[in-house]
């Protein structure tokens, strides 16, 4: 009558036993569980020997396998610079193409020319602005600001103008966090600071991006007429617009540098824009070769822009006395015009175009009153 029962213990006892029992490898095991189980990827070899790759050799000489598969494949096609297709299901752009040599010339372009030369050159339109004030200063009105305006920009220019600026500086500064942050921001900020600001950046510039080239196209159809080459702009030019020589050099409503400016902005800023809108709709059929290209041109001209725009901000505010007026309240110093803009400034006086400062502020809508920096009539400036 035991026999059953004893059965069923020796049983249990088996069964305990298998299951305490240390099976081989199991504390490997263990330890896998503990630190996450590591999948050796397949492609790992391949991509670090070819990120050590020496330079092709020389032609008819066969490069050593170096013991990563592939590796032959990959010379091959370095040489060769073409992309092999292949055949698959999968019907979109570059599907048939299994390895792109294209992609790594842009990434090094990117890497060891863009990013380190274009922050030189932005580092290095500051510093020259900062030596530029030094020695020139502030330039002056020479005759004194006088309690006479002369109507400059309408409301709808200003607004116009305003708009493709903000636009503008929005874009350049998160343009130049996704080039330049992560070797400038990262020792600052962290990276997970910076991943987060940079990724609020990327999308900001997306989104914003477009309106560029909405902003550009307003300014290109309300300015065009004025800024069409006129007698004297070439003479202002060579004269780097009264720097060069002790002569006065005249205007008319826009110098020759400004003229310059509207061009450049309307043709290079048309390249910025277009390649932008390539790069946010990648679904147009460009290939990684059109990306790549649009991605450099993208990058250079917004640079370009940026340089520029950085010598345009300063003369239109700290560097010049009364320039930033006329985007302000719509009206200039009468004393300016007849310094910077004297052809334009004639005509308006013939046509009975000036007013009191105490008229311009009622049209303004503000209540009259001199501006800040109106001096006696006949104190001239430092």
């Amino acid at each position: 009558m035991y026999r059953p029962v004893s059965r069923t213990a020796s049983s249990l006892l088996l069964l305990l036993v298998v299951i305490l029992a240390p099976v081989p490898g199991g504390g490997a095991s263990a330890n896998n569980r503990e630190e996450g189980i590591q999948v050796p990827n397949p492609g790992t070899d391949l991509w670090r020997e070819v990120r050590k790759r020496q330079q092709p050799p020389l032609a008819g000489v066969k490069p050593p396998l170096n013991g990563a598969p592939g590796v032959d494949l990959w010379m091959e096609i370095e040489r060769s610079k073409l992309s092999p297709v292949g055949s698959t299901q999968v019907k979109s752009v570059d599907s048939g193409t299994l390895i792109n040599p294209f992609g790594d010339e842009w990434r090094r372009f990117r890497m060891e020319w863009l990013v380190p030369y274009g922050g030189y050159a932005v580092a290095g339109m500051f510093l020259l602005v900062v030596l530029f004030y030094l020695i020139r200063g502030r330039v002056p009105i020479h005759a004194g600001p006088s309690d006479k305006r002369l109507p400059r920009y309408t409301v709808y220019e200003r607004m116009i103008h305003w708009f493709i600026a903000a636009i503008f500086l929005f874009l350049a500064l998160t343009g130049l966090t996704m080039l330049l942050g992560r070797s400038l921001l990262i020792p600052l900020i962290g990276a997970e600071a910076f991943s987060l600001l940079a990724s609020a950046s990327k999308e900001g510039h997306n989104l914003f991006g477009p309106l560029f080239l909405l902003a550009l196209a307003l300014i290109f159809f309300r300015f065009v007429r004025r800024n069409i080459y006129q007698r004297g702009d070439l003479t202002w030019l060579l004269r780097g617009g009264g720097l060069i020589g002790s002569r006065h050099v005249p205007s008319n409503f826009f110098n020759m540098g400004e003229k310059s400016m509207f061009w450049m902005l309307v043709l290079v800023g048309g390249v910025t824009a277009v390649s932008g809108v390539i790069l946010v709709f990648p679904v147009l059929g460009q290939g990684r070769e059109i990306m790549a290209l649009s991605h450099v041109a993208h990058a250079i001209t917004a640079l370009t822009m940026i340089l520029v725009i950085i010598g345009h901000i300063y003369i239109g505010s700290v560097g010049m006395e009364g320039a930033i007026e006329g985007m302000t309240t719509g009206y200039c110093d009468l004393n300016w015009a007849r310094e910077h803009h004297d052809w334009w400034a004639e005509r308006c006086e013939n046509n009975g175009e000036v007013i009191t400062v105490e008229e311009a502020f009622e049209a303004e809508g503000f209540t009259p009153g001199a501006p800040k920096h109106h001096r006696p009539a006949g104190e001239t400036a430092e």
